[in-house]
């Protein structure tokens, strides 16, 4: 998979997170993503950038195509932040657990969202999370 971000996005306010959003929905757009996946990405990306501005201040997201092993497209989020970090990873990717009073649906929900999720955080050391849409096999073809 291809790593180069193709934009790289401050996260620093609520109009940053747009501006994520917006520019991701363009390159899934542009990869002939479905709206439904188009959206579910938008939406994912929402709940991780706004944890970056809740919680870490400031911190950026990176946009790539990534091509797979079998040809298959996708676009790749990477959110990172050098705020502190989530103490109990576990308990924070459970429905309803909020440590900033909001729904406890913001990690949760974003793995629900995309095709692969990750994270990785540390007490202090700031927070990563990958998120993967990836086209679907029929999109091509049709």
């Amino acid at each position: 998979m291809a790593d180069e971000p193709a934009s790289v996005i401050p996260i620093e306010s609520d109009a940053d997170v747009v501006t994520a959003r917006q520019q991701a929905r363009a390159m899934a757009s542009e990869l002939e993503l479905t709206s439904t996946d188009q959206t579910l990405l938008a939406t994912a990306i929402s709940e991780v950038a706004r944890n970056i501005t809740t919680y870490a201040v400031r911190g950026e997201v990176l946009l790539s195509v990534i091509t797979d092993d079998l040809g298959r497209r996708g676009i790749k989020v990477v959110a990172r932040d050098d705020g502190p970090g989530i103490e109990n990873l576990e308990l924070a990717l459970q429905d309803g657990y909020t440590s900033g009073g909001g729904l406890g649906l913001g990690l949760p929900g974003a793995r629900r969202l995309v095709h692969h999720f990750e994270i990785e955080t540390a007490p202090g050391q700031g927070t990563t999370v990958t998120l993967v849409m990836w086209e679907r096999e029929n999109a091509r073809a049709a």
